[in-house]
């Protein structure tokens, strides 16, 4: 742990430096791919070692899967043996590690490296496989022409700047960034001019960098302070169980679910701050006019803790692994896709038997939510006083849904897992299951996953 906050701190003045002496203006794409590759080895072996091996191996192997496999299936040869590879480490880390504590754990850049891995293959198999009218909007947007080169692909994979927490980012996105037009290519996407700017503007992420620095120092606190005083496994302590009554047991799981949550905050929001300070993570310009430097974000505090709905949490959490999921899973699933993305979910995550808790309830809470959202929530539209009650109800739910669901992902094996929801009387389990028996399942609205170029579609049918 204190080499990963030693080298993100480091990596956050680095950022800077690259920033301001690296810039496109100073230097070429070539010296800022080799820089960028050259800093994250450099932390990477720092952080983990001999262990920081398996990262170099699944990096090269999947590159020659990029280079000699065919274009119809990189994609699923990619994922395959990212997913295998990682699947494998997973598995000799309980044989190294154990349940706890992980120290010099590499798994976490790995997860990161597997994202990128199978994310650039998708896009690669898009823009090069695919015709246009086959894909989506975001798919179109995102595709990748051409292979990319060997430096290129080792910049993207192991930057400094995400090597250690990520995020995940688009291959195209962050190839924008090296070659200096990152900035410009999302301000295009806006009317800028409406703003108020009479000519293209050059936003600082400065501002941007010391609110998320802000941010991470009070969650430090917080998790220095609440963290440990407030331990997950004391909600299966035997004691405890004998003489708290259920609902203050209830009142107790939101307390230490809130207080296992800062050290994410900690990590995700110091991982946004150094690309952000690289000049990495511009999205564009509001409705108000402010800049926004949330390309990269992981997360979204406010809506994570007032969210009133499981898809609204969710959403909000772990942002770009969500991304991820919906881009290489989601969107492509020819069945199922909702029950497929969880199940990638808990298999990218790990084999602790505890994930696969958390992301199997999660499924099925997910379908039971969607169900009385879609039969009961447009009866609670009709005044502001029903709205009221119909949020405040709603917004209790879903959090102590989301504390029911992951507990198991913290306490990983099975016996405390039981235990606890032994504890819990099983209650949201029964209470989903007896929501997807009585209540009718009506269609959602068709997603967009659909080609978008309708008229070329039109033009090809009639022809």
């Amino acid at each position: 742990q204190i080499n990963f906050v030693a080298c993100q701190l480091f990596a956050l003045l680095a950022a800077f430096w690259f920033r301001i002496y690296l810039g496109p203006s100073h230097a070429s794409s070539a010296v800022r791919h080799a820089f960028a590759t050259l800093f994250g080895i450099y932390f990477a072996v720092f952080c983990f070692g001999w262990y920081s091996i398996h990262l170099f191996v699944l990096v090269m192997m999947n590159y020659g899967i990029m280079n000699m496999a065919s274009i119809p299936n990189i994609h699923r040869y990619s994922f395959v043996v990212a997913m295998g590879y990682l699947t494998l480490c997973h598995i000799s880390r309980i044989y190294i590690f154990h349940y706890g504590i992980l120290t010099t754990d590499f798994s976490g850049p790995l997860m990161i490296i597997t994202q990128k891995i199978t994310t650039l293959a998708c896009q690669l198999h898009d823009g090069i496989g695919r015709q246009a009218e086959e894909l989506t909007a975001e798919q179109n947007r995102l595709a990748v022409k051409t292979r990319p080169s060997l430096l290129e692909y080792l910049s993207y994979l192991l930057n400094f700047m995400s090597i250690i927490a990520g995020p995940c980012s688009n291959y195209k996105d962050y190839i924008a960034f090296i070659e200096g037009r990152h900035v410009h290519m999302k301000l295009l996407e806006v009317n800028w001019k409406q703003k108020g700017y009479d000519r293209l503007p050059d936003p600082s992420p400065t501002g941007a960098v010391m609110y998320k620095l802000c941010v991470t120092l009070v969650s430090l606190i917080l998790f220095l302070t609440l963290t440990k005083n407030f331990p997950m496994a004391y909600i299966i302590d035997n004691e405890f169980l004998d003489t708290t009554p259920f609902l203050s047991r209830l009142g107790y799981l939101y307390v230490v679910t809130q207080a296992a949550k800062p050290k994410y905050y900690f990590a995700w929001t110091l991982a946004d701050a150094v690309n952000n300070a690289a000049g990495y993570g511009f999205s564009g310009v509001d409705e108000r006019g402010t800049f926004r430097w949330d390309l990269l974000s992981n997360l979204n505090i406010w809506n994570i803790e007032t969210a009133t709905s499981f898809k609204m949490y969710i959403e909000n959490w772990n942002i770009q692994t969500a991304a991820w999921l919906k881009r290489v899973c989601y969107d492509r699933a020819p069945w199922y896709p909702t029950a497929l993305t969880f199940i990638l979910s808990a298999l990218w995550h790990g084999i602790y038997p505890g994930y696969y808790f958390t992301f199997l309830t999660g499924i099925l809470i997910t379908l039971a939510a969607r169900a009385i959202r879609n039969n009961c929530r447009h009866y609670f539209l009709l005044s502001v006083p029903l709205k009221i009650a119909y949020d405040v109800v709603t917004w209790v739910v879903t959090q102590l849904a989301v504390c029911y669901t992951v507990a198991p992902f913290v306490m990983l094996a099975v016996e405390p897992t039981i235990k606890f929801y032994k504890s819990m009387y099983f209650h949201m389990h029964i209470l989903s299951i007896l929501v997807l028996l009585t209540l009718p399942i009506r269609p959602q609205a068709q997603s967009i996953r659909k080609p978008q170029n309708r008229a070329v579609q039109n033009s090809v049918k009639s022809k």
